[in-house]
């Protein structure tokens, strides 16, 4: 009995953002980047990864299973306003002594201040990397074919996620950096358009937003779209085409004025009324 209720609370599975609160109404192409940025597998960095689940003991001949467990891995607030390549603060143990407890240890990536030059952005970025990545940016030829060829789930972190964006848009645009120079220009346009054949408009426009930001960017689009005018306003409005109807042509920034008496005098029946 008690395995049959287990196996029907397996079938409840955790909802994902994208499905609850504003989450099913975020465009697709919005959610089409959530899903390769958070449930896609990213390439193995701080391990090697094994392609088996068995293995046999070269000795023993053993036959074992394969623990891939995969490594918990922190992800501390600077990480979004730096470009780490896809690497993460390890957190594990370390035993300094085989007389003493193990002790909590985190293992950092090396950091260090560099400038990347994004040739699509005509733009030079001061940026905090890590080895890894500068050794993906040259494996690459270049900063923006490292970020148009990696996918979400690798680049990870908000920075390179919104450098991409607006490499794809500046691409979208036709690269209007480089207006002044139409040589340049078709040059740079041509050896990076093939990176456009996978991404819509939409998908562009909505590449590299954190869920936060995807939904007040969503907010203010619907916003924009049911502008409510205020009824004093078209009330005001339909009272001067009124007015206008009726031939009263006399007005200045106090009111209307018709004949030495005001329209608002005429429409107050309570007002003093003038000796003829």
């Amino acid at each position: 009995m008690a395995s049959k209720a287990l196996k029907h609370l397996r079938r409840f599975t955790k909802s994902t953002p994208l499905e609850r609160g504003l989450g099913p109404m975020l465009p697709e192409g919005y959610k089409k980047f959530y899903n390769e940025w958070k449930y896609s597998e990213p390439a193995a960095v701080n391990y090697v990864p094994e392609n088996q689940k068995w293995i046999r003991n070269e000795v023993t001949n053993e036959v074992l299973p394969v623990q891939d467990v995969p490594l918990p891995l922190k992800y501390p607030k600077e990480y979004d306003e730096q470009l780490w390549g896809g690497e993460a603060v390890v957190q594990g143990f370390q035993k300094r002594d085989m007389f003493l407890r193990r002790n909590p240890h985190f293992w950092v990536p090396p950091l260090q201040r560099s400038v990347v030059y994004s040739e699509v952005l005509n733009k030079h970025i001061s940026v905090i990397v890590t080895r890894r990545a500068i050794q993906l940016i040259n494996a690459n030829y270049g900063f923006d074919h490292y970020l148009l060829k990696t996918p979400a789930c690798d680049l990870k972190s908000l920075l390179p996620l919104g450098l991409k964006r607006k490499v794809l848009q500046e691409l979208h645009k036709g690269c209007p950096s480089y207006a002044d120079t139409p040589d340049k220009q078709q040059e740079i346009f041509s050896r990076y358009k093939t990176y456009l054949s996978a991404y819509t408009e939409e998908e562009i426009e909505w590449y590299g937003y954190s869920l936060k930001d995807a939904i007040k960017k969503y907010e203010d689009q619907i916003k924009a779209a049911t502008k409510v005018t205020p009824l004093k306003t078209i009330y005001r409005a339909e009272l001067i085409e009124k007015l206008k109807t009726a031939k009263i042509d006399e007005a200045n920034s106090e009111g209307l004025e018709v004949a030495g008496s005001t329209w608002m005098q005429k429409m107050n029946p309570f007002g003093k009324k003038q000796e003829t």
